[in-house]
């Protein structure tokens, strides 16, 4: 037998079962509104086993982190990319406000749990070269690379914390609060 053949169908099953536990974590997490769940509660939802789950994620806190992650990365990224030239930074805004709103309570339990400041670390570094792009669009080449980094990681911070705050407090009207967060970004990009 040739290993050539058989790995592929190993690394579909791989993907399969990390997409499996990812989901059950979700699905656990949104319908308790809480990280108040164990490895062994993931792997049963996930028809896995707990070593299962500890070979590919390592702790409970690893597994909350990478489904938050991947829930951004499988529909959030998705969403923004589908966005076309030129750059709208208020249909980026919202299209994030929505995601953020659709999944507020698998959000808010994640972001108020262990494995919150991880959490943000992730999505803000996932978010930030969206943020580099706008920068650069915005201020062309007025700014040096430097000053566009640091401003795409001021944004991107800043915007992650209001967000934040916002998805705890229930995230109520994803319109409403993304002229907000235009509002004060207007503000910031105005001062000189």
């Amino acid at each position: 037998m040739d290993l050539r053949e058989v790995e592929p169908a190993r690394d579909r099953r791989v993907r399969r079962t990390r997409a499996a536990v990812l989901q059950a974590t979700f699905d656990l997490v949104t319908a308790r509104g809480t990280t108040a769940v164990t490895l062994s509660e993931i792997a049963e939802a996930a028809d896995v086993s707990r070593r299962v789950v500890y070979q590919h994620f390592g702790d409970l806190d690893s597994v909350l982190l990478e489904s938050g992650l991947d829930l951004a990365r499988r529909e959030l990224l998705p969403r923004l990319a589908q966005l076309h030239e030129p750059v709208d930074p208020r249909a980026e805004t919202l299209a994030m406000a929505r995601h953020f709103a659709e999944h507020q309570v698998f959000y808010r339990a994640l972001l108020t749990g262990p494995c919150a400041f991880a959490l943000d670390r992730g999505l803000i570094s996932l978010l930030l070269p969206i943020n580099r792009q706008g920068v650069v669009h915005l201020y062309g080449d007025r700014l040096t690379a430097a000053a566009v980094d640091d401003l795409a990681a001021f944004i991107t911070g800043g915007a992650g914390s209001f967000v934040t705050a916002w998805v705890v407090a229930g995230a109520p009207d994803p319109e409403a609060f993304t002229d907000r967060l235009m509002g004060v970004l207007a503000l910031l990009m105005e001062v000189r």
